[in-house]
């Protein structure tokens, strides 16, 4: 099968939970209000992409290039992001439903998270260098080996960090967010 070629084109208010996206290269497209959930994803090529207010929950997205991708307002839940090329992988999420995907091992240097949701998040091993998490909400994610050194964390809620399994130097909390910091020892924190 052939690949197709999409280059500033516009993508709106298309299912493809039903038919999948052609495999192909699509450069500088918008995808908007789409329809993505459980599609197969595989082997497509994203390069300076938008998708907004889109679905792509559950999505196989194995081998899947995501360069210079803006994420905003979508549903990205169960996406496992490890499985997707990690050359060149940068993107940004705003307003987005991330919880109970996994970024395994991902390399996400300078990464901003805004206003997202991302509960039960895997970051294990992830390098999290300069990363921002601007009012974001980390209930039950994972940060395990992670490098989160100077990761920003000042207006995130909900975290759990472990200061003894990651390395944190030089990362930012605000005097609220220090109990994230303790909550192995379960201390009592008026």
């Amino acid at each position: 099968m052939q690949r197709v070629y999409e280059e500033d084109k516009q993508f709106e208010g298309i299912d493809y939970s039903g038919k999948n996206l052609p495999v192909g290269d699509y450069e500088n497209c918008k995808f908007i209000n789409c329809n993505f959930a459980e599609t197969n994803l595989s082997k497509i090529t994203f390069i300076d992409c938008v998708f907004d207010n889109c679905n792509l929950s559950a999505a196989s997205i194995n081998s899947t290039s995501f360069q210079e991708i803006i994420f905003s307002n979508c549903k990205l839940m169960g996406l496992r992001f490890e499985d997707c090329n990690q050359f060149l992988f940068t993107a940004g999420f705003t307003s987005c439903q991330l919880s109970h995907s996994t970024f395994y091992k991902l390399k996400l240097k300078n990464t901003r998270f805004t206003k997202c949701t991302m509960q039960q998040i895997d970051f294990t091993e992830a390098d999290l260098h300069s990363a921002v998490f601007d009012d974001c909400d980390l209930l039950h994610t994972t940060f395990d080996n992670t490098v989160l050194e100077k990761a920003d964390f000042r207006t995130a809620i909900n975290f759990s960090i472990d200061a003894e399994r990651n390395k944190l130097k030089k990362a930012k909390f605000t005097t609220a967010g220090l109990s994230g910091l303790l909550d192995k020892y379960d201390l009592q924190i008026d």
